[in-house]
């Protein structure tokens, strides 16, 4: 099968043998290592508590945009108290979870907290059932815990409207992928000369040009990444998400793939992309953490010893301010939000401002808006 003049690389006589040079990823390779030591010795610094809270919010960001990169909405909030359930994080309450959203989380943690475990046939048919519990995806049944078996014909990754669809990337027959992935596992578990952020990127490329499933196969290529990032990292806590950088770079991303599948085994200017948006995924981690340290100064600043409990409406909203409230908050956002009457809203407020938490907002409107006390923009 061509592309143009271009033959897919699991056609190359060479395939799978990666070819990358790396000196000149030696630079890129230090510079997130760097990146990496800095991030975590702000952590280390910060006290378990904080590193709790810092790995939550970037789990919960990877887990919503390792979806959001393939068009899926899942709802934050649900999966953070997935996440802290799970972890024995205290969150106060927790919202509702579905099947579906404890299926990617479980696909997330278990690549991270089980880094160090091989990855067999078994726990990758373990992923891809947790991510589609239902034998559907959208309105299409799929197989399930189970390689493609291409009766529908080939995989491919196509785009446009009916009709006018372009083909960027078939993969291999079904018939391939037992050869294929028992040769690629065999690749992850094994011992090879390659940095483990090297191998990191290679495994994601790898595995997403096999596509040996009916759908999910770039969740499942990230979290393997992500599963070489917490080998490297020598921990099973994520501080940074790589997932959530890609669909910052989304358009980037799917460019270099397909550029990366139709050109030969050398690899290395994927490699140094993957390198360099990892690189932008720590420095991101360290606005994150910044965040984290603010909302603990902020709660050792109100709710400390002797300070009156807030109710459990007012830390709700409290925490949306502090995760960064869209908009302006009214008091009809208020009793919207925390599902209340609009003089509970209206009393709730008038005690926040009375303690000095809110203070009205001098942003001009017909409404009355709140924000934060004392917490810069």
């Amino acid at each position: 099968m061509k592309s143009g003049d271009c033959t897919y690389i699991w056609q190359a006589s060479e395939w799978p043998v990666w070819q990358f040079d790396l000196a000149a990823l030696a630079q890129p390779l230090a510079d997130v290592s760097r990146a990496q030591g800095l991030l975590l010795g702000r952590l280390a610094d910060a006290g378990m508590a904080l590193r709790d809270q810092a790995s939550l919010e970037v789990l919960t960001e990877d887990v919503v945009k390792t979806s959001e990169i393939e068009g899926e909405q899942i709802d934050a909030g649900s999966v953070r108290s997935s996440i802290a359930r799970r972890l024995g994080i205290d969150i106060g309450a927790l919202a509702p979870v579905d099947r579906h959203i404890e299926g990617v989380v479980e696909m997330v943690l278990d690549a991270t907290a089980r880094c160090n475990a091989p990855l067999t046939r078994d726990r990758l048919f373990g992923w891809h059932a947790a991510l589609f519990p239902t034998g559907y995806s959208g309105l299409a049944r799929i197989k399930v815990g189970g390689w493609r078996d291409d009766a529908s014909g080939p995989m491919q990754v196509v785009s446009g409207p009916l009709g006018r669809q372009r083909v960027h990337f078939e993969a291999p027959p079904a018939e391939r992928l037992a050869l294929e992935t028992d040769r690629f596992l065999a690749w992850t578990n094994g011992p090879s000369n390659e940095p483990l952020l090297i191998k990191g990127g290679l495994a994601h490329l790898w595995f997403v040009t096999l596509h040996p499933f009916d759908d999910g196969n770039g969740r499942i290529a990230r979290a393997i990444g992500d599963l070489f990032l917490a080998r490297a990292d020598g921990s099973p806590q994520r501080f940074y998400s790589l997932s959530a950088q890609i669909q910052r770079e989304r358009k980037a991303y799917y460019e270099m793939l397909e550029r990366a599948q139709k050109q030969s085994m050398e690899v290395t200017e994927w490699l140094s992309w993957f390198l360099a948006t990892l690189h932008r995924a720590v420095d991101q981690a360290q606005h994150t953490l910044d965040a984290v340290l603010a909302k603990s100064r902020f709660w050792q600043r109100w709710a400390g010893p002797g300070a009156a409990p807030l109710n459990e409406r007012q830390v709700k909203l409290v925490e949306r301010l502090l995760d960064g409230f869209e908009g302006k908050l009214t008091s009809s956002k208020w009793a919207a939000i925390a599902k209340c009457s609009p003089d509970t809203a209206l009393r709730d407020i008038t005690d926040l401002l009375a303690r000095g938490i809110l203070r009205r907002s001098d942003a001009g409107g017909r409404s009355t808006s709140y924000e934060l006390e004392g917490v810069s923009k």
